[in-house]
């Protein structure tokens, strides 16, 4: 069986030759469709996805929200990725995305990144090359998304400023040079 995290190639095959490279264009893995109130996370041991809760908010993911492959984040996770779409991307597809920015938040006291993305064939959000050049409103309401939805569960995060599209990047490559490092010395939960 093949593993979400670990056997899925981050970079995305044959677009070198277009310029569309790490860490610019990668390859997402979706766990969490938009509009979904319902938290699913990858379940490292197995590589197969589990529901982790029911969000307790009146509140739904604002983008398609997922993790690029083979990286390894500061949260001891693989690094979330959102990637905005017309649509929702079904759970555990594996889609062509672009970053354009990144949001990080305080979770638990430590960094958790979020690397801001397109879906590279979506015809409207294609157009999108920063964060700046989306309308204001939709990281408004990401934000807030991202400080509500564990409000009620108890728990605060602090949400920093959209950061452009170079912070990204930087995350991005030290995220995938972590895991490598990680992998190389045989301690990666799933393998």
């Amino acid at each position: 069986m093949i593993h979400a995290w670990h056997d899925v190639t981050p970079a995305l095959e044959g677009h070198e030759e277009k310029g569309e490279a790490l860490p610019e264009y990668f390859r997402a893995v979706i766990e969490i469709p938009k509009g979904s109130s319902n938290k699913y996370e990858l379940d490292k041991p197995s590589g197969l996805l589990k529901l982790d809760r029911v969000l307790s908010s009146a509140v739904y993911y604002p983008a398609n929200y997922g993790f690029i492959p083979q990286t390894y984040a500061e949260d001891d996770d693989p690094l979330d990725v959102l990637v905005y779409c017309t649509e929702a991307i079904p759970p555990m597809t594996l889609c062509n995305a672009r970053a354009v920015g990144m949001m990080t938040m305080i979770d638990q006291g430590k960094p958790d990144h979020k690397i801001i993305s397109v879906l590279s064939d979506d015809p409207i959000y294609n157009d999108f090359r920063t964060a700046a050049s989306f309308p204001k409103h939709i990281f408004r309401m990401l934000r807030r998304f991202f400080e509500d939805y564990k409000t009620l569960e108890g728990k605060e995060v602090l949400v920093d400023e959209i950061q452009p599209v170079d912070a990204a990047l930087r995350v991005i490559e030290e995220s995938l040079t972590a895991y490598s490092a990680k992998r190389r010395k045989g301690s990666m939960p799933g393998l």
